[in-house]
């Protein structure tokens, strides 16, 4: 069994396949607050894991732990120049950041061929763009929605602490609803202005407010769970156990 974990900046996502399976084709899969990762054990355990791929921005004390846990030595994902048809075109393609070359692999094996914005909206919301010849041309990255409501929070003498919940109207008729207004509308308009700067591309959108954020957008748009994952899963043949690195940044 291959076991695929993508550790981001607040949960651990994990699924496992056969070595066999198509992307996303996954027999159990789950996801974990970093300070849940010893609960992972058991659901890994028993499963025949021979292979772990893992992609981790949380930093080396997250990669430690993973290490710690994993039922076997993980190869470490990272981008890089070329892999799986993907072209990287980041000024320096090491230092991009593994779950966004992950996301950009996941998007392509959904959609081949198609000009692609991947949006995964998590604790950073990054927003990134492929050709529809395979290449990674790059992207932006914004605080998520839970840091924008937050930084408003801490950032002023007045404004509340808000939750992500029910969508506002545009022009909210009290404090709370205008501040989450105002952040879906600034997720959402990132999104767009990327959309509209690579006409008829396919937008994908992942992460844990994506389903809040999707729904605002004009631009086409298909709504995908756990898109790292599923690029990690659509790499795993071209990658050799144990070859990659691991990059945090």
């Amino acid at each position: 069994m291959l076991l695929l974990v993508d550790a981001g900046n607040t949960r651990i996502k994990w699924a496992i396949a056969r070595h066999d399976a198509a992307p996303g084709d996954w027999v159990a899969h789950g996801a974990a607050l970093h300070a849940e990762l010893e609960r992972l054990v058991p659901a890994w355990a028993g499963q025949g894991v021979t292979r772990a791929i893992v992609s981790n921005v949380a930093g080396a004390a997250m990669a430690a732990q993973l290490a710690a846990v994993l039922p076997v030595a993980p190869t470490w994902f990272a981008a890089r120049a070329e892999l799986a048809g993907l072209r990287n075109r980041y000024r320096h393609p090491e230092q991009l950041g593994s779950d966004r070359f992950a996301a950009a692999l996941g998007a392509r094996a959904l959609a081949p061929g198609k000009a692609l914005v991947v949006a995964t909206c998590g604790t950073a919301t990054t927003v990134d763009a492929v050709s529809a010849a395979g290449e990674f041309l790059g992207g932006m990255i914004l605080p998520g929605l839970g840091l924008m409501l937050g930084a408003l929070a801490r950032g002023t003498a007045q404004l509340p602490q808000v939750a992500p919940g029910a969508t506002p109207p545009v022009f909210a008729d009290h404090t709370s609803a205008a501040i989450l207004s105002g952040c879906l509308s600034a997720q959402a308009g990132a999104i767009e202005r990327a959309c509209a700067a690579l006409p008829a591309a396919l937008c994908i959108v992942s992460g844990g407010a994506a389903p809040g954020i999707a729904p605002l957008l004009a631009a086409p748009h298909r709504l995908v769970e756990n898109i790292v994952l599923l690029g990690l899963h659509a790499a795993a043949p071209c990658l050799a156990a144990g070859a990659a690195t691991d990059r945090t940044d």
